[in-house]
């Protein structure tokens, strides 16, 4: 479990980071956001064979595991073959969490390279107009 801000998160630069994820584990990736409309994107991938993926919404850390907002269903990806992408925008407050689930395999543990992105939102000030 590594609890991560936005400003550590901007602060990755370009570097992938490593997930060990060992048989009938999973791991994840708690990010605290604190300012609506960024987003938050990601790219993936496994070895050996395929991880399952999801990402929660937690009002707060006080908030039941049960009470979470499902963004993106747990879902298998094959992602020892394609590199997986995908992006959420913070809507709200609160902590927004990457799972990397290894608990259907029984033997086999894997190795995740990930990459975190967070964008803030272009906002048009009219300052370039004559």
């Amino acid at each position: 479990k590594l609890p991560l801000t936005v400003e550590e998160i901007v602060n990755f630069g370009e570097s992938n980071r490593e997930l060990f994820i060992k048989s009938s584990t999973y791991s994840i990736i708690p990010i605290t956001v604190t300012e609506m409309g960024l987003t938050i994107s990601w790219i993936f991938s496994s070895d050996p064979k395929s991880i399952s993926f999801s990402v929660v919404y937690q009002e707060s850390e006080d908030t039941p595991l049960d009470q979470c907002k499902v963004l993106i269903p747990m879902t298998r990806c094959n992602s020892h073959k394609e590199t997986i992408r995908g992006q959420v925008k913070v809507r709200n407050s609160g902590i927004y969490t990457l799972i990397f689930d290894n608990t259907f395999s029984r033997f086999i543990s894997k190795r995740v390279f990930y990459h975190l992105a967070v964008e803030r939102p272009v906002i048009y000030d009219g300052s370039d107009f004559p």
